[in-house]
């Protein structure tokens, strides 16, 4: 794992409780022989996934949303996690949120503005909680905003909780923040891919590749051709042509990836976060010119600058915000166009096979990105993957569909339990859902197509 930007206590991994600028990346292995699965960050607290389900967590502590007691650049295990299997983590500013391998959500951190779905607004809840609100729902994807959350079903109900100042929940008129996940009512039966949340602003990506914004919206981040915000999930129109596979957002800003490789930027441009060789605002999604001829398989928002990642050449690129070292250029300015970040990267080992050069390569797994910082997950050489493609859909954390594989896996479930109800419970649901039943005509029309093309 490499990473860059800034760190509040210093470079993770590291003992030091000196304030670090790392301009670009660099190596680091707080978990020897382990793999790190994932990584999301805070304003200044990074949560690290590991491979086998366990959490660890490093920075700043000051609403508990390490989930233990030791603050620092040191990553630490959270020991209430440990009998979980947690295989998603999110962050807001100072809150997190965990998903585990049968479904259920865990918070802990900031919550003054309800972000937790725990019924409360502490200001710090210090130990991980379970969301009961949605324990009779098997969770699939969440994301979090500065102080709101997002999550899908595997139903297709999708929930938002938390602050609500801009209507960043969605739920329409006059709705005050909320302490408890709440239903998206406007959403129902629409078959859902992605669920993507930005500062104060949030988005939801149908499977047919439909892009829905709401939220706060002054610097045009929902892509609308204005700037009002919006209480309710908005169709972007102007999207509906270009086939969008992938949303990612900052703080006021938003990317979104496409089938052919294509990049889209909107929203806050300030530090040239959206690489148009410019500072302004933009309101209606706009390409990035400096990428097109290359196909972008990754893209990641940090708080005020992205990374795009370009398989065929290796090529990763930033833009944005670099004044933390955040764009891993080697420098402290920020950048309106993509350029190289520092390194030598490939998409796959034989990128770099029969190279002579003595520079060391690194086998791109997965990029991430948030606050002032940046990651890389790299693939170990010996055993390496292909780079992660952001534009491939994972059918395990989108609306069920009902189709001869779901049906296998209910008979499979069903003939290795000794009691049923769970099964039947899990059947019923998804059988009763419009979102679900849409899906799956979607993916028969979606056959058809390629039979008749």
């Amino acid at each position: 794992m490499l990473c860059w930007g800034y760190w509040s206590f210093g470079f993770p991994g590291s003992d030091t409780t000196l304030q670090a600028v790392i301009p670009e990346p660099q190596t680091t292995e707080f978990v020897h022989e382990r793999s790190v699965k994932e990584v999301a960050c805070g304003k200044h607290h990074s949560v690290f996934l590991l491979e086998d389900g366990e959490v660890y967590t490093c920075g700043v502590n000051t609403k508990g949303q390490l989930g233990h007691e030791r603050e620092g650049g040191k990553p630490e295990q959270i020991d209430a996690l440990a009998d979980q299997h947690i295989v998603h983590v999110a962050c807001g500013e100072s809150h997190n949120v965990a998903l585990s391998d049968q479904g259920q959500l865990f918070s802990w951190g900031a919550g003054s503005d309800g972000q937790l779905g725990l019924t409360t607004t502490e200001d710090a809840v210090t130990i991980p909680r379970l969301i009961k609100k949605l324990n009779q729902e098997t969770i699939l994807q969440v994301s979090c905003g500065n102080w709101h959350c997002l999550a899908l079903a595997a139903d297709g109900q999708f929930f938002a909780w938390g602050q609500n100042n801009h209507g960043q929940l969605g739920l329409g008129k006059e709705f005050p923040s909320q302490d408890t996940p709440q239903r998206v009512k406007s959403l129902d039966g629409v078959p859902l891919s992605q669920v993507a949340a930005g500062g104060t602003h949030s988005f939801a990506l149908s499977l047919s590749g439909a892009v829905f914004g709401w939220g706060k919206n002054t610097s045009g981040q929902l892509g609308l051709s204005d700037e009002k915000d919006r209480d309710s999930p908005c169709h972007v129109k102007l999207l509906r042509t270009q086939k969008v596979v992938y949303i990612s957002c900052g703080n006021d800003h938003t990317a979104v990836l496409t089938k052919s490789g294509g990049v889209f930027t909107f929203g806050a441009g300030s530090c040239g976060q959206l690489g148009h060789d410019s500072l302004n605002n933009e309101v209606n999604p706009r390409r990035v010119l400096e990428l097109m001829g290359s196909e972008v398989s990754q893209i990641a928002c940090g708080r005020q600058h992205t990374l795009a990642f370009v398989p065929s050449s290796g090529m990763m690129y930033a833009f944005g915000c670099g004044t933390k070292g955040q764009l891993g250029t080697g420098g402290i300015c920020s950048l309106k166009c993509p350029s190289p970040v520092k390194g030598h990267w490939a998409a796959y080992d034989e990128q770099i096979s029969g190279r002579t050069d003595a520079c060391p390569y690194y086998i791109v797994k997965h990029i991430f990105s948030g606050g002032d910082q940046s990651f890389v997950i790299c693939s170990e050489k010996e055993n390496s993957l292909p780079a992660d493609d952001f534009r491939t859909i994972n059918h395990s954390d989108h609306t069920c569909l009902i189709n001869d594989n779901t049906i296998d896996m209910w008979r499979q479930k069903l003939s290795e339990r000794n009691n049923s109800n769970s099964v039947n419970s899990e059947v019923a649901q998804i059988l009763s859902s419009p979102a679900c039943w849409n899906g799956s005509f979607l993916e028969k029309n979606r056959e058809l197509v390629k039979i008749y093309d």
